[in-house]
């Protein structure tokens, strides 16, 4: 498959998901996005657009920052991150939103980290 057709069939996937799964102030939306070498955690509030909190593979104030990268073992360090990032400005709850990866593996890795740290789904 040609990489813009992909590109295209991704980005339909995340508008169809995003038709159903919307962020608030109460509850934001933990937008969770792995590349090939980097894993992105966003908080976001969908009603006024703004990002509240984020982490990633590439953040500079990471101890051990060049270790990380988009495996198993780097998502469940990130989910607690994020998980702390979000308490830390008074997240509590969110609505998980893989962005149309599967729920195995890497993302559920992250999402069971980010539970055991304290956030609610």
């Amino acid at each position: 498959m040609r990489p813009e057709k992909k590109n295209e069939l991704r980005q339909k996937r995340r508008w169809r998901i995003r038709k159903k799964v919307n962020g608030t102030a109460v509850r934001p939306r933990m937008s969770v996005r792995f590349t090939g070498q980097h894993i992105y955690v966003q908080f976001i509030d969908d009603d006024l657009g703004v990002t509240l909190a984020s982490t990633s593979t590439r953040k500079k104030d990471l101890p051990d920052r060049d270790q990380l990268a988009a495996n198993v073992k780097s998502a469940v360090r990130l989910g607690k991150l994020a998980a702390e990032s979000a308490l830390a400005v008074g997240i509590k709850a969110v609505v998980f939103d893989r962005s149309g990866a599967a729920f195995h593996g890497k993302v559920k890795a992250l999402a069971d980290a980010a539970r055991e740290a304290g956030l609610q789904f």
